[in-house]
C-alpha cells in the first residue's frame, strides 16, 4: 500500500468539510479521522453540516460536534431542518443549499457518505456532493446498518487505540437518543474499525475506511 499525505507538507492546516445526513452520521463515519486529522494539523478548520435534525437530535448534533472539533482553529456547524428519509423528494431544496455552500467553502477534502449507501438519505448527499465539489478530493465514509452494505472500501485511515476509544467514547455520550437502537453499541463501532484495521495493517489495529473514487497524485 502506498501511502497518501494530504496537502503539499505534512504539517499543513486543512480546511476539511464534513457532510452527514442526519445527526450522528458524520461522527459514526469518520469521527476518527476527524479526531486524528485536527490533532496532526494545527490550525485547521471545519465546516460541519448536518442535514436532518429534531430539535432533540439537533442539541446532540451540537453538542457532539464541539467535542470532535475542540481541536479545530475555526469550526462551523450548521444543522438544517430537510425532511429525513424523504430527501429524493426536497432534491431542489438541497441542491440549492449545496450551492450556496460552493460560494462559502473550498476545501482540501470532503467527507461524506459513499455513493452506494443503501439510505436514500445518504445516497442523495453523496450525489450531490460529487455534482458540486467536482475538483475536490472526496472521501465517502461508511455508516454500518441493517441494510448490509458497507461494500470494499479502498482508503484506509489507521487509528489509534486512543483516538478510536474517544470517538466510541462521544458517541456513546452524545447520542443518548440512539443508544436503545440494537446497533448503537460500541462493539459495531470498535468492531467495524478493527476490521478495516486489520485491512489496512493499522499498528494500533484501528483504521476508518473510505471510498475514493479519484485521486489525483
Amino acid at each position: 500500500m502506498l501511502p497518501v499525505t494530504l496537502g503539499a507538507r505534512t504539517n499543513m492546516p486543512l480546511r476539511i468539510l464534513c457532510l452527514g445526513a442526519h445527526s450522528d452520521d458524520i461522527e459514526i463515519g469518520c469521527g476518527g479521522t476527524v479526531l486524528r486529522l485536527l490533532s496532526e494539523r494545527p490550525g485547521s478548520s471545519v465546516h460541519w453540516v448536518v442535514f436532518s435534525a429534531t430539535e432533540e437530535r439537533a442539541r446532540e448534533a451540537r453538542e457532539s460536534a464541539a467535542e470532535f472539533l475542540a481541536d479545530a482553529r475555526t469550526a462551523t456547524m450548521e444543522v438544517k431542518s430537510f425532511r429525513e428519509s424523504y430527501f429524493p423528494a426536497e432534491w431542489a431544496a438541497i441542491k440549492g443549499f449545496f450551492e450556496e455552500l460552493r460560494k462559502k467553502v473550498d476545501p482540501d477534502v470532503v467527507l461524506c457518505h459513499q455513493g452506494r449507501d443503501l439510505h436514500q438519505d445518504h445516497r442523495l448527499l453523496s450525489e450531490l456532493t460529487w455534482n458540486t465539489f467536482r475538483s475536490h478530493l472526496v472521501l465517502e465514509y461508511e455508516v454500518p446498518k441493517y441494510e448490509g452494505d458497507l461494500g470494499t472500501p479502498n482508503f484506509f485511515v489507521p487509528l489509534s487505540r486512543a483516538i478510536a476509544d474517544r470517538k466510541v467514547e462521544l458517541l456513546g455520550r452524545h447520542f443518548r437518543s440512539q443508544v436503545s437502537r440494537s446497533w448503537f453499541t460500541p462493539d459495531t463501532f470498535q468492531g467495524l474499525m478493527s476490521i478495516r484495521g486489520v485491512e489496512c495493517h493499522a499498528p494500533d489495529g484501528r483504521a476508518e475506511a473510505f471510498t475514493a473514487r479519484k485521486v489525483v497524485l
